[in-house]
């Protein structure tokens, strides 16, 4: 699609999500900047700010996704929290030292990334298993919701999570009732306010409304964001904020190298599973490697300019793309808006008190858990469930890298597991992935011509797993958008894990919003094990709607269209 071709659709579209990503780079820029005392508000607001401004347009302007918008996300600005905080401590609080690691990291991170697209890495992310991005993302939302429940009762904080957890019932002691107030106020207009209308965000109506709040009340005990630099941004090696002299470069690079490839692995994860989202709903398809340079060059210019990394965010996204954006423009259009806002808007925002946007925060952290997946828990595979609570816990509790590399070991390790089962037990001739959507079966000849010309056979043959449902996607959605029958044929489908069985409940409810029937033909027993211990079946498709055999499906549909 041609830069200007939506013009009106992606203007509107880019300034209601820029309208939606101001109160979030406030958000996690403060929280990024959390642990270095009284200044972290209003330099972690401006740091928010730039990041989501440069970031944003850049990835747009040379990305791979067409109606993506970037900006700071949790799971990065929890990477980037510690690595300030770390940096503060062991600088003895040396501003300039924790500004300069912080902006040579998102170099660094940008430059990977960069790097990650020139040897295409973008296309292995579609093997991270489902358990494993479940357990991490449920992990980042918990860490944000620890970390945002002490200014939420006007107290600050910092260190590991078992430090966080220990402090609570001090910090709840002593909580600024009017802190909490504001905030638990916060979160009930972002939840209640879309029950009036959508057409306005929730979490701007929340920002502003709290802190108009705030104005005429006593603020005892409730710290606020405090004066921001005002003014276009400016290199690091030539902030006012940032004294060169007498700064220990060798300490500052090895400890920006470390993080900034962190941020650029969980960046370019974050970032292509917000791609994939904006495909669903534009129906296009990205460019994951030209996805990661643009993202690359996007961090590496915010970082130069003392702002905070971050990625694709997928609610900004789909904000965009529900508000008509569809190009590159709109990303541009929503980090011009940020620009605007940053220059004369620095005298207001000041006013925000830090309860409110942690009460924003608190929502973004709620919103990243993966409840299903938990919910699933009972259902699914064992492995796969020992799989995304070990990730949880990892990711809570010790490391979030190590959290994503331990799943994968673990994750690999259960599917060999399972792939030598599946030989051991005669299954050796179908490990071969292959969905053939053209080659009609040997029983299909049976099948009438009166009634042939309505339906749409889709065959699979072979596991669908983690590392399949890439290709099981793609092959779904060629099902003909008039078809009024759709017959899902798997005879010689082996296996299917988490990964699998929600890829196909999204294929199935896909094909049902167009008004089409599905039906399916099933033999292997661990598939129908699962999908009716998901309840895809009887929920999604009625027993009477699956057969053991093709023959059986035939006879039924001779008898319903006859």
């Amino acid at each position: 699609m041609k830069l200007f071709s939506n013009l009106k659709g992606d203007i509107f579209g880019g300034v209601t999500a820029g309208i939606v990503a101001l109160p979030l780079a406030l958000a996690f820029g403060i929280q990024a900047f959390s642990g270095i005392g009284s200044d972290g508000a209003s330099i972690g607001a401006y740091a928010g700010l730039v990041g989501a401004t440069l970031l944003g347009f850049f990835a747009a302007l040379f990305g791979g996704t067409h109606s993506q918008i970037s900006g700071p996300t949790g799971p990065m600005t929890v990477i980037s929290a510690t690595l300030i905080s770390g940096a503060f401590a062991s600088s003895s609080g040396n501003l300039s030292t924790v500004l300069v690691t912080m902006a040579l990291a998102a170099v660094f991170c940008g430059l990977f990334q960069i790097l990650f697209g020139i040897i295409k890495l973008g296309k292995y992310v579609r093997y991270i298993p489902y358990p494993v991005l479940s357990g991490f993302m449920s992990g980042i939302g918990v860490i944000i919701i620890l970390q945002q429940l002490y200014p939420l009762v006007g107290k600050s904080a910092s260190g590991s999570m078992v430090d966080l957890l220990m402090g609570l019932p001090q910090a709840f002691g002593s909580m600024s009732m009017t802190a909490l107030l504001l905030g638990l106020g916060t979160v009930a207009i972002i939840y209640l306010f879309p029950l009036l209308t959508k057409k306005v965000p929730s979490t701007l109506v929340a920002l502003i409304v709290m802190t108009v709040v705030s104005l005429f009340i006593d603020m005892e005990g409730v710290a606020i964001i405090g004066e921001i630099p005002s003014g276009l941004p400016m290199p690091f090696f030539a902030s006012a904020q940032v004294s060169l002299a007498g700064l220990d470069w060798g300490a500052i690079l090895s400890a920006a190298v470390i993080p900034g490839l962190t941020l650029a692995g969980l960046g370019s994860i974050d970032t292509l599973l917000t791609s994939v989202v904006a495909d669903n709903i534009t129906k296009t398809k990205h460019n994951s490697n030209r996805e990661l340079i643009g993202q690359g060059i996007g961090n590496a210019v915010a970082g130069l300019f003392c702002g905070l990394p971050g990625a694709g965010a997928t609610m900004r996204t789909v904000v965009n793309v529900k508000s008509g954006g569809r190009t590159q423009l709109s990303g541009m259009v929503h980090a011009i808006l940020l620009l605007a806002i940053m220059l004369g808007l620095g005298s207001v925002v000041k006013y925000v008190p830090l309860s409110v946007l942690a009460g924003i925060l608190l929502t973004v952290g709620w919103g990243i858990i993966d409840f299903k997946g938990f919910k699933d828990l009972p259902k699914i595979p064992r492995a796969d469930a020992v799989v995304l609570i070990a990730v949880f816990l990892i990711t809570v509790f010790v490391d979030l890298l190590t959290a994503v590399g331990i799943g994968m070991v673990i994750a690999c390790v259960l599917f060999m597991k399972r792939a030598s089962d599946l030989v051991e037990g005669g299954y050796s001739s179908q490990e071969m992935t292959n969905f053939d959507k053209e080659s009609p079966w040997s029983d299909e000849g049976g099948m009438p011509d009166t009634v042939a010309h309505k339906i749409y056979i889709q065959r699979l043959n072979g596991p669908i797993f983690f590392g399949t449902i890439n290709k099981f996607k793609e092959v779904m959605q060629t099902v003909p958008a008039d078809a009024k029958i759709v017959i899902i044929r798997m005879r010689l489908v082996s296996f299917m894990d988490q990964s699998g069985l929600y890829a196909m409940e999204e294929a199935i409810k896909d094909i049902q919003a167009r008004g089409a029937q599905v039906l399916m033909t099933i033999i292997q027993p661990q598939p129908m094990y699962m999908l009716t211990k998901m309840n895809l079946i009887p929920d999604l498709v009625p027993e009477e709607h699956t057969f053991k055999t093709f023959e059986e499906c035939t006879e039924y549909l001779k008898k319903q269209l006859n």
